[in-house]
């Protein structure tokens, strides 16, 4: 299995000014204070940023696929993106090739030859760039180019036909998905149609030489009337669609994965309130085919020899029998946690894990070999993160796979193993407490104890994204603002560390709004509400008896604040709350009305998060990190151009000192705002 990565001390923690022009490059500069910049008049202090450290370095990944005798592995939420090439004989990384652009790689696919490997990049914006790439592998030392671009902003599978035409599938918010075509003879993208006009994402696509396949589905935007898993054959001479999604499979929300096999096409799909489906569909008649309902929550990484079907889920790896119907695990002594490739040659299975390990299993012995990329020669670096944690002794960074361990006494940097991604974290007596994307529940890690953490409680499998985790100490809970991205609004769950119970609170804003954002006063949690979609309400709060699960009351924001909840913290009688769009409210929970709102999107454009620390509420966004003031609620800058590497939004994180932590550039950094306790 792979070893934990660890990063040298950096021998001498810097010490940065906040708001002014020092970089983080500047390692050697001497203990600098001067007072923070703000945007208004507010206490004067001294603040200071310390320096801890890139927050979390790996070669994370998101796809793989194996040509002949090496696995070309595309990297994840890095900077730059690229591809590598591990080679099966050597075990070792032989080349690499960067991209350049957006910040993950979901898409491989090789052209029939072997000789060119195409691969479709996600973005957080459309860059008016190449989405789609070609690298010549007779030459991987020359860089792969960009050959085209397909209007919908993210290529999320990629498929090539039998004469070499490329075909494409992804999304961009908004807007349903289209099939796409790039001709590698004239170079041209085209746009073939949308035959879903209700999906909002497309995930597989399959081709042979008369037929595309094209699967859709809404697993990242439900509810709201978007359509669940749907399977498209596009005719190649005639351009007509025909919906042949299997009836069984269409309370599920997405197709997953497709691949072809013969004379078959297997299918597979994400799950929800069921788990996820495997089908096999004769190519010549779709009308022929068989279902199978898995244990798993998801179902990918299709591959087949003979008349054995070869998949993974998110309990590892399985066979499927065609002749027998028969599904069986495929044993590895260890833990695949999320996989990201899987191909079959010569007996052996080779995959490829979001740990950042290849695995590869004799299916003849049951014996295995894995390798540490890493250790292997991929390029281990910055990340861009999720959650923040931290007390005394440790600070930690969610990333994806793996959660890094920062030894606040030491420097030394471990990485943990998490599957999936911890989108936030809080940490009670040492032990952490992390809520796991997706549909991973919570999971916690006890650093007296050792080894690795694990699932501490799991919840309903449709309330997948937790969002924002808090500690009521009242109740002695702790409670998660959740997002059912598959089916519409959201949840509160609560669990009793002391206890181990828990419960889960379905759609307790209502059957649109998530729960993005969770404060608690007195026992009592107030929920922020938020809606993805372009309709309904936004923005409602809701405080909540989180014991007998029961609403207590209500309120709706003014019309000028509708634009959902981004983050809530509360500071005696009063709760602050922030808007997706920078707007600011101040809640009198005594008299439960709005006694005050700014506009602060100068500070907080977007996203933002919230923590109370030492009697003042902080608040971070992409750009800057400030304060509000406790009397008269206006706002000053602690730290500008913090300019954080987050992927999923940013976080603030407090210790029981009040020391602040949170992302500067790739970096953590430790802020402490005023005279230090």
């Amino acid at each position: 299995m792979s070893p934990q990565q660890h990063s040298p001390w950096m021998g001498r923690r810097q010490l940065l000014v906040a708001g002014g022009a020092l970089g983080l490059g500047a390692a050697a500069a001497p203990l600098l204070t001067a007072p923070a910049q703000a945007t208004s008049e507010g206490p004067s202090s001294c603040t200071r940023v310390t320096d801890l450290g890139p927050g979390i370095e790996q070669f994370a990944l998101m796809s793989a696929l194996q040509v002949g005798d090496t696995v070309y592995i595309g990297s994840r939420n890095l900077e730059p993106t690229r591809v590598i090439a591990f080679h099966l004989p050597t075990r070792t990384v032989v080349s690499q090739t960067v991209l350049g652009t957006g910040h993950s790689i979901q898409a491989l696919a090789v052209d029939p030859t072997g000789r060119y490997l195409y691969a479709g990049i996600l973005t957080k914006g459309d860059e008016g760039k190449p989405n789609l790439f070609r690298w010549d592998l007779a030459t991987p030392e020359k860089p792969a180019v960009g050959v085209g671009r397909t209007e919908d902003r993210d290529i999320r599978d990629l498929a090539v036909a039998p004469d070499g035409t490329v075909y494409a599938v992804g999304g961009i918010p908004g807007k349903a998905p289209a099939l796409w075509m790039y001709d590698p003879a004239t170079g041209k993208v085209t746009k073939l149609g949308t035959p879903d006009p209700k999906a909002t994402l497309a995930r597989a696509v399959a081709a042979t030489d008369t037929k595309v396949f094209f699967g859709a589905g809404s697993v990242l935007a439900g509810g709201d009337g978007a359509s669940k898993a749907s399977l498209y054959a596009y005719d190649r001479a005639t351009g007509a669609f025909a919906d042949i999604t299997p009836p069984e499979m269409e309370k599920d929300p997405s197709l997953r994965d497709l691949a072809v096999a013969g004379h078959r096409l297997v299918v597979s799909t994400s799950g929800s309130t069921e788990p996820a489906k495997l089908a096999v569909m004769d190519l010549a008649d779709p009308s022929s085919y068989t279902v199978t309902t898995t244990t798993g929550k998801v179902v990918k990484n299709l591959t087949a020899h003979g008349d054995t079907v070869y998949f993974a889920t998110d309990t590892g790896l399985h066979s499927y029998a065609t002749t027998t119907g028969a599904i069986a695990p495929v044993a590895f002594d260890g833990d695949l946690g999320e996989v990201w490739g899987l191909d079959h040659a010569d007996g052996t299975l080779t995959v490829v894990s979001g740990y950042g390990f290849v695995g590869e299993i004799d299916l003849a012995t049951g014996r295995s070999v894995v390798t540490d990329l890493g250790r292997a020669g991929a390029p281990v670096v910055p990340q861009t993160t999720m959650g923040i944690a931290a007390d005394h002794r440790y600070a930690y960074v969610g990333g994806n796979n793996a959660i890094a361990r920062h030894d606040l006494r030491t420097g030394q940097v471990v990485n943990l193993r998490a599957p999936g991604e911890a989108k936030d974290a809080e940490v009670l007596n040492g032990v952490l407490y992390t809520g796991q994307y997706s549909s991973q529940g919570m999971w916690t890690y006890d650093p007296a104890k050792g080894g690795q953490p694990h699932q501490l409680a799991d919840f309903p499998s449709e309330q997948n994204r937790p969002l924002d985790v808090c500690h009521d100490p009242v109740n002695e809970l702790l409670l998660v603002g959740v997002q059912s991205d598959t089916e519409g609004g959201g949840s509160l769950w609560t669990y009793a560390p002391r206890t181990g119970r828990k419960a889960a609170y379905v759609n307790p804003v209502d059957g649109t709004q998530l729960v993005r954002a969770v404060a608690t006063r007195d026992g009592v949690a107030y929920l922020g509400g938020d809606n993805p979609t372009a309709q309904g309400p936004r923005g409602t709060l809701v405080a909540f008896d989180p014991v007998a699960g029961r609403e207590l009351w209500r309120l709706d924001l003014p019309a000028s604040l509708t634009t959902g909840t981004a983050a809530l913290a509360v500071r005696g009688r009063h709760l602050y709350g922030l808007t997706r769009k920078g707007g600011f409210f101040v809640v009198d929970l005594t008299i439960r009305r709005v006694v005050h709102t700014a506009d602060h999107r100068a500070v907080c454009p977007g996203f933002a998060a919230m923590v109370t620390s030492r009697g003042v509420v902080y608040g971070v966004s992409d750009t800057t990190l400030f304060r509000f003031d406790p009397k008269t609620f206006a706002v000053s800058t602690v730290v500008a151009e913090i300019n954080g590497a987050w992927y999923s939004g940013p976080h603030v994180n407090a210790d029981h000192r009040g020391r602040l932590y949170t992302m500067r550039g790739h970096h953590l950094v430790r802020v402490e705002d005023g005279p230090v306790i």
